[in-house]
């Protein structure tokens, strides 16, 4: 299996919590996925999910979801690899990167949509093995139907902008 409202998200919690770097495009709406290797990024197909050092995504991400990082170091100005587990109904809210990204579906199925709103008929399953890159600050959304797990490699510092602030959970009241 990538700031202009300022909403810019570097992931250092992803350094700092104990995951570090260890190893173990369509404008009509629709994301193309394919099983080619075209990208510039890398997937490593022999990491296992059970060598990579799992914890929870950083906040800048709905809760529910864990994170790997695979390969490089998101928070730098290097490629990077992370993978990204999400149980069934996990809801990415519209957002977009200053760089373009490459997904990879690992595990399960993964629909992707584009546009400013998350809507389920506006998505494209990708299943596992189909790869797709969404460029530098198109906006788009996804949604794991089953359990699921991507692989995201992109340019970092990693950064994460919602469209609309309101779905960036860093904004939402926290509960004691």
């Amino acid at each position: 299996m990538a700031v202009k409202l300022g909403i810019t998200v570097a992931v250092l919690a992803l350094v700092t919590s104990g995951m570090g770097c260890s190893k173990p495009k369509p404008e009509s709406g629709t994301v193309e996925a394919t099983k080619d290797s075209t990208s510039t990024a890398v997937v490593d197909d022999t990491t296992t999910k059970t060598s990579l050092q799992w914890g929870p995504a950083p906040a800048v991400f709905p809760a529910g979801a864990k994170m790997a990082v695979v390969s490089g170091d998101p928070s730098k100005a290097e490629l990077f690899l992370v993978e990204l587990s999400m149980p069934n109904g996990y809801k990415v809210p519209p957002h977009f990167h200053p760089t373009d990204e490459v997904v990879e579906v690992k595990e399960g199925t993964f629909l992707v949509g584009m546009g400013d709103t998350i809507d389920p008929k506006k998505t494209s399953p990708m299943k596992q093995g189909d790869k797709a890159t969404m460029p530098a600050n198109k906006h788009h959304f996804g949604i794991a139907r089953g359990a699921t797990i991507v692989a995201v490699s992109a340019r970092g510092p990693f950064a994460l902008t919602y469209v609309n602030p309101a779905d960036d959970p860093r904004n939402k009241p926290s509960t004691p």
